[in-house]
């Protein structure tokens, strides 16, 4: 949610935000309006208690003959001072729900909808075949490690089974990011993928994008579409202490995403799918750190990429394709030979204060001051690195080349057809 000291000193700062966003600029004006009418709201109440207070003071030191009139004038007092409070809850819930609608501020992010990135970067050389090249599927399928038909006879379209070697490359490819997010400091979580609906709105997930979002209505649980939810609201509600340098955390979960509004779209395979493992790094850290916390997130992300032995590019994602908690991300797509295209494998966000805010989580500056902390969240591995790694690793015969980084963990130099 959007600090409203900043927005008080700053109008002309968030509307260019939105309008970098796409989104409507007049809720600033809209949000300050409303701001002012809760602050009035409030020392309006405020007044009256203290008038009522003191007429109280007063009754106590009357007369006995004259407190049946000062009694009269006592009740019409407090209808008053109710009034005041009915109007002032209104004033701040109306506040708040314009709060909740304007996104976070965007920082560095250039202008423009999902298909105005910039790129800053390609890494590693497109590999080039003398044969035509299987896609993922096909190999997945011949290799014995993928089964999408099976996957929707059990559970419904974009569901699949990774079975024998394709099962221990994603467990591989995890395990991997697990311990080299444990090498850089973070500490590694297994955390709940049900969480309450406080959780998922205080990280942005709901609002215009709930429709995305699995629900269970009887229990009143969301499923999560990434564990940066449950690790965002590992502190809610606490001050945090950041005298050591940022809290990092790396939560490998299984995560859920309904995928609505995209049906046609990567239908083949396992690029847009509903269920998928991911480990995913998340960052608490003082504000004025957190650019810092955002490169090395962007590096980690680059050294698994560069483990894995897949081409890539970087891209400096758009502010209408932002998200509404970030205020600036860094994609990095693989190439995926035949698509002829790079796709997206992971990306990094720093959110700033926005979820912190949200959440309430905050820690002690240098005076010992309670201050909102900044999030930050990057993905280090996840089940659609597999499409990447197949389709640039395949060999003439229908075999699959496994990254040397990977092969402890797969047991297996090279995936051959009918083994």
């Amino acid at each position: 949610m959007i600090d409203l000291k900043f927005l008080r000193e700053n109008p002309d700062a968030v509307r260019a935000s939105q309008v970098t966003r796409g989104a409507n600029p007049a809720l600033v004006d809209d949000l300050l309006a409303a701001d002012e009418a809760r602050r009035e709201a409030i020392h309006a109440a405020d007044s009256l208690r203290a008038e009522q207070k003191a007429f109280g003071k007063k009754i106590g030191q009357a007369a006995p003959e004259e407190r049946p009139a000062l009694l009269e004038g006592s009740n019409e007092l407090k209808a008053r001072v109710k009034a005041a409070e009915e109007e002032q809850k209104a004033a701040e819930e109306k506040m708040s729900a314009l709060q909740l609608r304007i996104d976070n501020v965007v920082e560095g992010a250039p202008a423009g909808g999902e298909d105005d990135f910039i790129v800053l970067e390609e890494v590693g050389e497109k590999p080039t075949f003398d044969f035509e090249p299987k896609d993922h599927l096909d190999l997945g399928e011949s290799l014995g490690l993928l089964d999408m038909e099976r996957g929707a006879k059990v559970s419904g379209a974009r569901f699949y089974f990774l079975t024998g070697d394709g099962a221990f490359l994603q467990l591989g490819l995890l395990m991997l990011a697990a311990q080299k997010a444990r090498e850089n400091g973070f500490t590694v979580m297994i955390p709940p993928v049900l969480v309450r609906p406080e959780i998922m709105q205080g990280t942005g997930f709901l609002g215009e994008h709930e429709d995305e979002v699995y629900r269970l209505k009887n229990d009143d649980l969301f499923l999560v579409g990434t564990s940066e939810v449950a690790l965002a609201g590992y502190h809610k509600d606490e001050i945090i202490d950041l005298s050591n340098g940022p809290l990092k955390y790396a939560g490998w979960s299984s995560c859920f995403r309904r995928e609505a509004g995209s049906y046609g779209k990567d239908t083949r395979g396992i690029i847009r799918v509903h269920q998928f493992d991911k480990l995913e790094m998340f960052v608490y850290c003082d504000p004025a750190e957190a650019t810092e916390q955002h490169q090395k997130l962007l590096k980690m992300e680059r050294e698994m990429l560069a483990a894995v032995e897949v081409p890539y590019r970087i891209i400096d994602v758009a502010g209408g394709d932002l998200g509404s908690s970030a205020a600036r991300k860094f994609d990095t797509e693989a190439w995926v030979p035949t698509q002829n295209a790079y796709r997206e494998l992971t990306s990094t966000s720093n959110t700033t204060t926005y979820q912190g805010r949200r959440l309430n989580t905050r820690f002690r500056d240098a005076e010992g001051k309670p201050q909102t902390v900044a999030t930050l969240n990057g993905t280090l591995a996840t089940t659609r690195w597999l499409v990447a790694i197949l389709e640039n690793h395949q060999q003439a015969d229908g075999s699959v080349v496994v990254p040397e980084a990977l092969r402890p963990f797969v047991g297996e130099d090279i995936l051959t057809p009918g083994k």
